[in-house]
C-alpha cells in the first residue's frame, strides 16, 4: 500500500521541529488543490501519513512548510523579514505502491530535502 510521509528537523538547534504548519497540495494543470493541513508533533513528524491507501495517487504534489513562524516562535535571530518563511517542495509520485518520505532539514538560512524511506 502506497503512502506519503514527512518530518522536519531543525538543524540550527539539533532537534525535531515541533509545531511546523504543513499544507499538502495536488498540482492540477496550472493550479493546485489543497489536500490537507497538519502540524508536526514533538518528534517533528505528522501523527499520521499525509496520504495512504486509496487517497495515495500518482501525480505532482507540493508540500508547503511554514518555517518562518516556527523560528519566530523560538525567538531565533533571523532577518526581518525572514530569509526563509514558507518553504515549498514540489515532487512527483510515480509508484502507486511506493513509500514516499519527503523530509525537510531546515535552519533560518537554508534547507534541504531528499526522498527518504
Amino acid at each position: 500500500m502506497g503512502r506519503l510521509s514527512t518530518h522536519v528537523l531543525d538543524n540550527a538547534n539539533g532537534k525535531p521541529a515541533r509545531g511546523i504548519a504543513i499544507e499538502l497540495f495536488a498540482i492540477e494543470g496550472e493550479g493546485r488543490r489543497s489536500v490537507l493541513r497538519t502540524i508536526t508533533n514533538a518528534d517533528g513528524r505528522t501523527d499520521a501519513p499525509l496520504m495512504i491507501g486509496e487517497a495515495f495517487r500518482t501525480g505532482t504534489y507540493e508540500l508547503v512548510f511554514d518555517v518562518g513562524s516556527y523560528f519566530k516562535a523560538l525567538v531565533v535571530p533571523t532577518a526581518d523579514p525572514p530569509f526563509l518563511d514558507i518553504v515549498p517542495i514540489r515532487f512527483t509520485i510515480a509508484e502507486p505502491d511506493g513509500h514516499y518520505h519527503v523530509p525537510l532539514l531546515v535552519t533560518p538560512w537554508s534547507y534541504s530535502t531528499y526522498r527518504g524511506s
